[in-house]
């Protein structure tokens, strides 16, 4: 039976983060009070890093026709191509403000969102690492997309 493996980092805290990454999870962690989240309450931010050092930001956006929101993923993704579409997206740091309040769980991307992170690597022609962590506590590093979604579909998919 084939299977697959992958490795990723677990942090005890933000501490253990290299200061450029303490950096973007922190712009992640204050934009989780721009997000809108109405409906659900669960508030997601996303800071993605750029190849030139710029930062930019997304949150997630809801709808009352849910399928209409955003994702803080694809928020902050989309933004930065637009503003910055020569750059290569480095990484990106995601964290959430549940509705309990603070918190120290990690959320994941949900799978449109894996799905359109693969698409910026295969554009970026490199992994983007992904940081994920709740406003405390334990950080997950991955080194791709990839790892979250193994089977990803992308161009070359599309002439096989």
């Amino acid at each position: 039976m084939a299977s697959f493996q992958f490795e990723y980092q677990r942090l005890k805290n933000d501490k253990e983060l290299s200061p450029v990454y303490h950096h973007i999870l922190s712009e992640a962690r204050i934009a989780t009070d721009n997000a809108y989240a109405p409906y659900s309450d669960f508030k997601v931010a996303a800071a993605v890093l750029l190849e030139n050092g710029e930062v930019v930001i997304g949150v997630n956006i809801e709808n009352a026709s849910y399928p209409v929101g955003i994702c803080a993923e694809r928020s902050a993704l989309a933004s930065a191509i637009s503003q910055y579409p020569d750059e290569k997206i480095v990484a990106i740091a995601i964290s959430i403000l549940a509705p309990s309040g603070e918190n120290s769980t990690p959320a994941f991307p949900c799978g449109m969102c894996r799905q359109f992170i693969a698409e910026c690597e295969d554009r970026n022609e490199e992994m983007i690492t992904l940081i994920l962590s709740g406003q405390t506590g334990e950080v997950l590093i991955f080194n791709s997309s990839k790892d979250l979604l193994p089977f990803s579909f992308g161009g070359q998919d599309l002439n096989p």
